[in-house]
């Protein structure tokens, strides 16, 4: 069983680094145009209101998932609401 949930804080950590990609693919074409702006700030606010939870779980898994995610989600907004052609000045 321990071995489960080591498998499980690993995996924790590892999810949300599938973000970096996508990060370096909006920086590298200088655009996020084709990514919703209600998709980003709705799972944002989702991961933000799970994320107490998570803080306070005794479930390390969880818990460092929340963690990670936090962090990295958040540089996906950053990155689309810097790349995104609306918030550009013409």
């Amino acid at each position: 069983m321990k071995i489960l949930l080591q498998i499980g804080a690993i995996a924790g950590v590892i999810l949300p680094l599938f973000n970096i990609p996508l990060v370096m693919r909006i920086i590298k074409r200088k655009s996020a145009d084709d990514i919703s702006l209600i998709w980003v700030f709705g799972v944002w606010i989702c991961i933000l209101l799970m994320s107490p939870a998570a803080f306070m779980s005794s479930d390390i898994a969880f818990r460092l998932f929340g963690y990670v995610n936090v962090i990295f989600f958040t540089g996906v907004v950053y990155a689309t609401v810097k790349y995104h052609h609306r918030f550009k000045k013409k």
